[in-house]
């Protein structure tokens, strides 16, 4: 590969998961997430697009022609230090105390990162791991 490509990425456009719950989905993204569901295209098959400001989540009903729903559970381990996509909130050690007064397991207590990031990590429905993170803490 050349040195001197021409693409240029810009930012992500967005991240696709493949659930097999749209509603329980939309409960986590939405209802405790605070994303807002969006308009999808027509497509042929179940889903949902919920946004926060650039950032664009693409749900896929899992279905036959579909990858399967979730995080391989018997082929990797959950943790903060595997396959994974990043939120940044507000305040992250206060969303990880919000999560935690809901009954809701941490994959990862809220912890500062070598650079002063707060990081906590949490699993959606199907397993997927979400880090919520806030890069300058106040």
């Amino acid at each position: 590969m050349s040195a001197t490509a021409t693409i240029q990425v810009k930012q992500i456009d967005h991240v696709t998961l493949i659930v097999s719950d749209v509603d329980a989905s939309r409960r986590f993204y939405v209802d405790l997430l605070g994303m807002n569901e969006v308009p999808r295209p027509g497509f042929d098959f179940g889903g949902a697009w919920f946004q926060a400001g650039a950032t664009l989540v693409h749900l896929i009903e899992a279905h036959e022609d579909s990858g399967p729903a979730g995080f391989p559970d018997g082929i990797l381990k959950k943790s903060s230090r595997n396959h994974h996509f990043a939120f940044e909130v507000q305040d992250a050690r206060g969303a990880a105390e919000i999560l935690k007064s809901l009954g809701i397991q941490l994959v990862a207590d809220a912890k500062t990162r070598p650079d002063g990031a707060i990081q906590v990590f949490i699993a959606d429905p199907d397993g997927h791991v979400v880090e919520l993170c806030t890069s300058n803490p106040q």
